[in-house]
This record gives C-alpha cells, structure tokens and sequence, in this order.
C-alpha cells in the first residue's frame, strides 16, 4: 500500500461486508468515513471503531459530497448494494428495476465522479468496488441485479483504461454467496436463513475484508484488477451449491 494512503471511505457500512471493512481500515490507521442510512447503527459503528458517521441514502451523492467536502479521499470502497426482490424478469415490480440500478450502478459511478478527480490531480488513490458473482454469470429471478453488477464490472475495466498513467488503482472483489442481510427483503417471510445458510458454509463478510485488505496492502504499482472468490462448495453460475455433510 501507498504509505500515502490516510483517508478512506466506505458506503454501505453498518451491515454486512462494509460493517467489516471499517474496522479492517481502521486497524491500519486510516480516518474512515462510513456511510450508512442507520443512524443508531452508525452511531454504534462510530463509537466500536473510531470511524466518521456519515448518515446518507447512498444514491444522495450531493448529500455525501457535501459532507466530504475539503477532505481529501485516498480510498473509496462503492460496498452498498441492494437486491431488493428475486423474481421472473416479466413479473418485477418496474420500481425495483429503477431501485437496483439505482443503488448498485448509478450511485458507485457518481460516487467515483465525484472523488476521483482529486485522486489523479494528487496521483494517488485506490477504488475499490464490491461486486457480485451474479453480473458474472447468470442466476434465475436476478436479472435487473445481475445487469447492474455486470454494468458496475465493465465499468473497472473501462476505469483502468481512463486511468492508466495517474497510479490510480481499481479494484473489484466478485464474491459468491457470503453470510449478510442481502436477501432479506428478496425472499419472503424471513427464510433468507433457511433456504440459503442453514446447513451451507458461506463466506462470512471478514473474509472479504481480509481480501480488501491484502489488495490495498500491495505496493502502488501492483493493481489486483479482479479477485473472484466463492464457498468453496459453491459453483458458478445459477446458484449451485450444495450442503456440507461432516464425515
């Protein structure tokens, strides 16, 4: 990592892979700003980890700037994402479509847009995007979902071409099915738990963290572009994945 580095910010930070970023950054010495839409919860993660609340709808991106003016941002971790509903494309409420593209496209572009001119003035910076196995391969009842992720990877790609001489890094974690509220308002009457973690072995979200983790912590001129990562009794593509049995 570039000793540089001091500043970072991570949407999406009260729950899930972001609540186990912060304190991963933290532990490294860096001032982190998180944002979340919790304030009980970002006032928690405040006070366990000695981050910066920002309590912010992640698509308020003038909301985020504001709060982040005159700060000057060396890593931008884009962690909030929603996958608001699973269901057959023709049968999706039209306000779910707008939601995940939203969340999950629009806002980590204008996020970007708005931090990474300072990082190429500076010549230093990190960009870092959670993405998902499902705008990868292809999973039933996850198309909006999966387009937006697909949409957020060819992003990186065509980032790293833009930004080739700045040392600016970009870097997108694409993890399989890990332990976190994701699913809980895309499969009804609370059986997220049931149908996909009981009996199953997940990634939990310090697994991912430890990942972010070690790509920052790489020298300034070595750039992990793609880091797929999945339980290892997950294969990829329509969600296979089987329960582990103990011998």
């Amino acid at each position: 990592m570039s000793d540089a580095y001091r500043v970072a910010v991570v949407t999406g930070a009260t729950s899930g892979i972001g609540k186990a970023i912060v304190p991963m950054l933290r532990a490294r010495g860096l001032t982190v700003y998180a944002v979340g839409r919790n304030e009980a919860q970002l006032a928690a993660l405040a006070a366990a980890t000695g981050a910066v609340p920002i309590q912010a709808d992640v698509r308020d991106t003038a909301q985020i700037a504001e709060a982040l003016n005159g700060v000057e941002v060396d890593i931008l971790v884009n962690n909030a994402g929603i996958l608001s509903t699973r269901a057959a494309f023709q049968e999706i409420d039209p306000a779910e479509i707008d939601a995940m593209i939203d969340v999950n496209l629009k806002a980590p572009l204008h996020l970007t847009r708005i931090m990474l001119p300072d990082m190429v003035a500076r010549r230093r910076g990190h960009l870092i995007y959670i993405g998902s196995s499902g705008g990868q391969a292809p999973y039933p009842g996850m198309g909006a979902y999966g387009a937006s992720k697909a949409g957020l990877s060819l992003f990186c790609d065509n980032l790293r071409c833009d930004l080739l001489g700045t040392s600016v890094r970009v870097s997108e974690i694409v993890p399989g099915r890990v332990q976190t509220d994701l699913y809980r308002t895309s499969i009804a009457d609370n059986q997220a738990q049931a149908l996909l973690y009981d009996g199953y072995r997940p990634i939990q979200p310090e697994h991912i963290a430890r990942i972010v983790n070690d790509v920052i912590d790489l020298p300034v001129y070595v750039d992990v572009a793609r880091v797929e990562v999945f339980p290892t009794d997950q294969a990829t593509g329509g969600g296979t994945m089987v329960k582990f049995e103990a011998q």
